[in-house]
């Protein structure tokens, strides 16, 4: 893996570990993450510090993934899909710094649909299929599908 810094009108990437042909369309803000070979980040996406993204994944526009995300290898993550890594958000919280970091574990070979949300704690389980617009709040199981709000095993 190769650090990559770039500061443009089109490209913020500071401090990103990258692999070998990675694509990497234009208006991002990724810093300090990594990123696996052969991955493509699509346009209007940001990556925070400490995310992790394997090899092989597709990461759609508009896309948000925040510190404390892994996602493993050949995930497709879908257009406008929102990582919140801290169940309880406040202002407070924040300026003190005593909120807490809420993990998210995306697997091997899952698919995220668009505009699906994922809150912190959760962990999407291999080969599993996330509907869009879907709101995880609870783990998904290996190869599940869920869907909704909030998100329910689909059983069709």
């Amino acid at each position: 893996m190769k650090i990559l810094n770039v500061n443009t009108a089109k490209k913020n990437i500071r401090k990103v570990k990258v692999g070998k042909d990675v694509k990497i369309f234009d208006f991002v803000n990724l810093y300090e993450c990594s990123i696996g070979d052969r991955t493509q980040i699509g346009a209007f996406v940001e990556i925070q510090k400490g995310a992790k993204v394997g090899k092989r994944c597709r990461i759609q526009s508009h896309t948000f993934i925040c510190e404390g995300v892994t996602i493993e290898d050949e995930v497709f993550i879908g257009h406008g899909v929102i990582f919140i890594n801290d169940k309880k958000p406040s202002v407070r919280k924040t300026l003190d710094k005593s909120w807490t970091l809420e993990p998210i574990l995306i697997k091997d070979g899952a698919t995220i649909g668009s505009g699906a949300i994922l809150m912190g704690g959760i962990t999407v389980g291999k080969g599993a299929f996330v509907g869009a617009g879907a709101v995880v709040t609870k783990d998904v199981a290996d190869h599940g599908t869920v869907v909704g709000v909030p998100a329910r095993p689909y059983r069709g």
